[in-house]
């Protein structure tokens, strides 16, 4: 099926047709974590299949095909609302409804973190500061959890601070070992394990965010926020 036209809302977001069943919202100035957040917690997100969201993008499927045009309508109502201001939970939207009741609230996880990491010194050098400023820095940041990607359990943590921001690494390592903390660009991650890896690895944990054996296996969701919490070596 061909794609129609997009349509913006409130000059912020871009909402374009995504198969017969899908919305492909380019977000823009909207974070996608919060975003995604705000459509989840809507009573209408009970039609909805799934609500994915990306770096830049977040795609809402339907579980019908039939009335794509009224979901199109409650996301530009959504939108032009402010989508960041109505994440609280029973918020009643643009088109006069609430919370869902059952979507999972965000959520404050802490991870101690042991800032040891292989990578640590050469951050500290690019970025003018001590290890232990690096160590500080990390800690103190307002990480959430954006979207994600590249691997079961892989989360990819937005709010890591200005002067921590690198590119990836030239040079890939093969395999990273789970609980590895590491930075690059504007976020940080949390190695699952079993992975390439082409972050700067800066500290280590135990704790475990991904874990098959689990119900739910991730013990992470879109929107959490994570505290890192640095301990002795």
């Amino acid at each position: 099926m061909a794609s129609a036209a997009p349509t913006a809302s409130a000059d912020r977001a871009v909402l374009r047709r995504a198969g017969d069943r899908g919305w492909l919202i380019d977000c823009h100035a909207l974070r996608p974590a919060q975003l995604a957040v705000a459509i989840r917690e809507r009573r209408w997100a009970r039609e909805l299949r799934e609500v994915v969201p990306a770096a830049r993008t977040v795609l809402v499927v339907a579980e019908d095909r039939a009335g794509m045009d009224e979901l199109a309508a409650r996301l530009r109502a959504l939108l032009d609302e402010g989508a960041e201001g109505a994440e609280g939970t029973g918020r009643t939207g643009a088109d006069g409804s609430g919370g869902t009741g059952s979507a999972t609230a965000p959520r404050t996880v802490v991870i101690p973190v042991r800032y040891d990491g292989p990578d640590l010194a050469a951050v500290a050098e690019r970025a003018g500061v001590s290890p232990e400023e690096v160590a500080r820095l990390h800690s103190e940041g307002e990480h959430t959890v954006a979207f994600f990607g590249f691997a079961p359990g892989f989360a990819y943590l937005d709010g890591l601070p200005e002067p921590l921001r690198l590119p990836r690494l030239t040079s890939p390592r093969a395999r990273v070992p789970a609980g590895v903390v590491a930075i690059a660009g504007g976020q940080s991650v949390v190695y699952p394990g079993g992975t390439p890896g082409g972050w700067h690895q800066i500290g280590t944990t135990t704790t475990r965010l991904w874990d098959v054996t689990a119900d739910p296996p991730n013990r992470l969701s879109v929107g959490d926020r994570v505290v890192f919490r640095a301990v002795a070596p």
